[in-house]
Order: C-alpha cells, then structure tokens, then sequence
C-alpha cells in the first residue's frame, strides 16, 4: 500500500473513500454523499471533538463529500481544495444548491428579510457562495444556502467570474484581521489560509497549507533565496511560513510575532525566522 496524504485523501482503519480501494487498507469503502456548508463559516477539525484542532474552515456553499457521521459530527472531504477532517452535522445540508454568487466583501450578514434592522441570522465572509433565488429588494438578494435561506446586500456579492485579479491588493483588505490557527476569514486567519482565500478571489487555484501551496502554487521561479529583486505578489516559502511580496522589500502576511496580518520588512521576518529554525531562512520563491 502506497502512503497517501491524511489531509487530502480519506481512509481511517474502519472506513475509507471507495476511490482508495486497493491503495489503502480499510475494513470497508464508501463513495460517500454529496452535501452543502449551509453556515457562513464552520470549523473543519482534526478530530470529531470540539476541543480539537481546528486544520481549516469551510465557508458557505461550499460542496463536500460526507463518508460517515456519528453523533454531532460528520467525516467529510471538502471538493474544493480536496481537505478531509470532521465538521458539525449541523453545519451541513443534505440539498445542495449550486452557487451562483460569491461575497466579494470581507464579511457580510445574512438577514431574513431586506432590512438592515432585523436581526442578523448568520455572517459570511469573502469568497463564501450563494445561490441568488429571486429579484433585488431594497438593494438586498434573495439568496439560499442548503435549505437556509435569507437576504444578502447585493453590493456584496458578485458571479464568480468576476474576480480580483490584483490578489495582493485583497490581502491587503486583510490588515489587522487577528491570526487564527487554520483560520481562513475576516475573524481570524493563519498564513496559508489568507494565500488560499485571496488567489481564490483572483480566480486561481490554489491549495490549503503551505507546504501543499509550496508544491503547487504557480511556478518555481527561486530555490532558496532569489538571486534578483521580488516582483509584487511573489509567494515567499519559509519553514512552515508563507509571505506576499509587496514590493522588493516588504511583505504582507498572516503571522504570529503580529498575531495578524500586517506588513513587515522581509528582512526582518527572514532574520526572525533564522533564529526559530535554526538558520533556515527563504526556502523557495514561487509566482502564482
């Protein structure tokens, strides 16, 4: 049997992806269910308990692949980026509805009516989705989730072909948003999470952690330290970090010495990263 990634590929001993059979040993195999994020962010964790790590989120919308629930939690594969961990049942709903719009805003409500008074039923953040269901009222959409349902300021949300190509500028949207472990919204994010939101707001793929995004993101165009100057929006690898240039100088990063997003000298981060990895700085240079 071939090792497979536990975050991208879903086997445990007692259960296991019915694509994996014959790659990995389970006692059975599943093709799994098709199922919706119907919540404008939910936690995926590493264990079906809600004191344990949080590995990413899944925001409104988006499709995943349930293999086995039990009691509060689900084992799903999200089919956006291919992550695997346990969410909340309730975060999910059995209908699926395809999206027709995604929140370009950093965060925004969920009411149950066009008005901005009524009480907020949820909040969703930027790159979340929802289906459009009906005609603008009073500057609000009629959107569905699952089977939620609710109004959305319209100013918010656009078709997911109308991207924002200039992703540093949308990490810079970003600045001051606190870090959060695994974290990928306006509340909280970590480094690899605010890489994966902002290129999928530029319409470009991208994968979940940073050493995935250091396999996968654009082209190799340094291993180690660049031997020329960094072009704007440059995907700077450090052990276990990832960085935006903003120029040739100067970074834009989700990171734990702010714990938030803010810009800093890439010589200084470079420096401080030494000195936690033992000597290691800049590992790889890539160009979405």
């Amino acid at each position: 049997m071939s090792e497979l990634d536990p975050r991208l590929h879903a086997f445990r001993p007692d259960l296991a992806d019915a694509a994996l059979d014959g790659r990995v040993a389970a006692a059975r195999f599943v093709a799994g269910w098709p199922a919706q994020v119907a919540r404008g962010v939910a936690a995926l964790r590493r264990r079906p308990e809600a004191t344990a790590p949080q590995d990413t989120q899944l925001l409104s919308g988006e499709a995943v692949r349930v293999f086995d629930t039990a009691a509060a939690w689900a084992w799903v594969q999200n089919d956006a980026d291919g992550y695997v961990g346990y969410i909340a049942v309730d975060a999910l709903s059995d209908t699926v509805v395809p999206a027709t719009h995604v929140v370009t805003a950093l965060r925004s409500f969920l009411f149950p009516a066009p008005d901005l008074k009524t009480p907020p039923l949820d909040a969703l953040t930027m790159t979340g989705a929802v289906a459009v269901v009906g005609e603008a009222e009073k500057g609000f959409l009629p959107v569905r989730i699952g089977e939620c349902e609710g109004w959305v300021y319209g100013r918010h949300l656009a078709p997911p072909s109308r991207t924002a190509p200039d992703y540093v500028e949308t990490a810079l949207r970003f600045l001051g948003v606190p870090y959060l472990w695994g974290g990928k919204d306006s509340l909280g994010l970590d480094c690899s999470g605010l890489i994966q939101v902002v290129m999928r707001r530029a319409g470009l793929p991208c994968p979940r952690d940073t050493d995935m995004q250091a396999a996968g993101l654009g082209r190799v165009v340094a291993e180690g330290p660049p031997a020329g100057p960094l072009r704007r929006g440059d995907a700077i690898f450090f052990p276990g970090h990832v960085a935006l240039a903003l120029d040739e100088s100067h970074v834009v990063h989700a990171n734990a010495w702010q714990m938030a997003v803010g810009i800093e000298p890439l010589a200084a981060v470079e420096d401080r990263v030494k000195v936690e990895s033992g000597g290691t700085g800049i590992t790889l240079v890539r160009r979405p």
